[in-house]
């Protein structure tokens, strides 16, 4: 079988075309919606909630219990907040993102070498998106995507060699970020009434956790306005973190319609993903979310998406949160399952739309 390698969005925007190809053009439906970036980011209105992690572990009873309880509501009404005073040194955070910048600054053929080959399933390394639904839409930008804890399951052979630090910094963002989770975890746990660890048992504790990063690259659109970087989704994960070169892009659906996440300095934005709202029983939320691009500047994202294991756990809301006035909302499904079901009503849904 021949392998399908998708033509690089970055080759495609350096190469002077000034009208992009239709497979990026998305449907019409959508593209009444789809605004200038820097001008939907100045608009007023709900903003995504800003935490303040500094209180989260305080002495103080009244501060930790403010901290927590703001968490805990951000997680039930947007499913998404910036987070800031998270603990991770702004000076590792500037060198993961100097790493990254570095790789995708390299000539297209160098990147190449680390190339995947989605159609026998190996989905790390260097790509773009393939088509994967009926209308065979594509989306605008090339990625980077690799496995970065726990570190045995990790495949250091495919991770970039340029820059000489990339592993370094990767592995130890990776290790500082993993202890985050788990902090979140505990208080989003204790939110629901549950003891402090029920949430990371059940999506796979320190050792089967999976944090998967995703460099998101995308670069200048001549016709930004019929395109977009990423389609409306929500995550698979029980918990994203997401930083970014503090170029706009993020888009959520929120109170029936698009709001941009303002670029927030020093922040990590996270997102609740399906895992998690599927175990709270739909108390916490995984909002839907999209990427815009613009035709002034490349903005760069580097998503870390916390997976559980693919068939090991079976996901269903937690049974002490299931009740006769509240029943359960998901049947139980592995994670595996989940991403299948997603997958196959998306290719339906494209299907009977076209």
């Amino acid at each position: 079988m021949v392998s399908t390698v998708a033509a690089r969005v970055e080759s495609l925007a350096s190469s002077g075309i000034r009208s992009i190809p239709k497979e990026y053009v998305r449907p019409q439906e959508e593209l009444t919606n789809i605004g200038d970036v820097f001008e939907e980011e100045k608009k007023e209105g709900p903003q995504v909630p800003t935490i303040d992690l500094k209180g989260i572990d305080s002495e103080d009873e009244v501060v930790r219990a403010k901290c927590r309880e703001n968490l805990k509501k951000a997680a039930e009404e947007w499913g998404v907040m910036q987070l800031v005073n998270h603990g991770i040194p702004s000076e590792l955070i500037n060198r993961l993102k100097k790493a990254g910048e570095t790789f995708f600054s390299l000539p297209i053929e160098e990147k190449e070498k680390h190339a995947n080959d989605q159609d026998s399933g190996n989905v790390q390394g260097y790509g773009s998106k393939l088509a994967n639904n009926a209308s065979g839409q594509l989306e605008w930008e090339d990625y980077f995507f690799h496995l970065i804890f726990p570190e045995d399951k990790r495949d250091l052979s495919i991770w970039p060699k340029t820059p000489a630090d990339y592993t370094e910094v990767t592995s130890e963002y990776a290790r500082q970020l993993r202890g985050l989770a788990s902090k979140i975890l505990r208080v989003l746990s204790l939110g629901l009434g549950l003891e402090e660890g029920s949430l990371e048992k059940e999506v796979g504790g320190m050792e089967e956790l999976l944090l998967q990063m995703k460099i998101n690259y995308y670069p200048i659109c001549p016709q930004p306005e019929l395109a977009l970087g990423v389609e409306a989704h929500t995550d698979v994960s029980s918990l994203t973190f997401l930083l970014h070169n503090m170029v706009p892009g993020l888009q959520l659906f929120y109170g029936g319609k698009w709001i941009t996440a303002k670029c927030v300095p020093d922040s990590i934005l996270m997102h609740v993903g399906d895992t998690i709202e599927i175990l709270s029983n739909g108390k916490y939320k995984s909002i839907l979310h999209r990427g815009l691009v613009n035709k002034e500047k490349v903005r760069i994202s580097w998503a870390v998406f916390c997976e559980p294991p693919k068939e090991k756990i079976i996901l269903k809301p937690i049974p002490e949160l299931v009740t006769e006035t509240e029943p359960a909302l998901f049947p139980p499904r592995t994670f595996a399952q989940h991403i299948q079901h997603k997958l196959f009503r998306k290719t339906q849904e494209a299907l009977l739309s076209s």
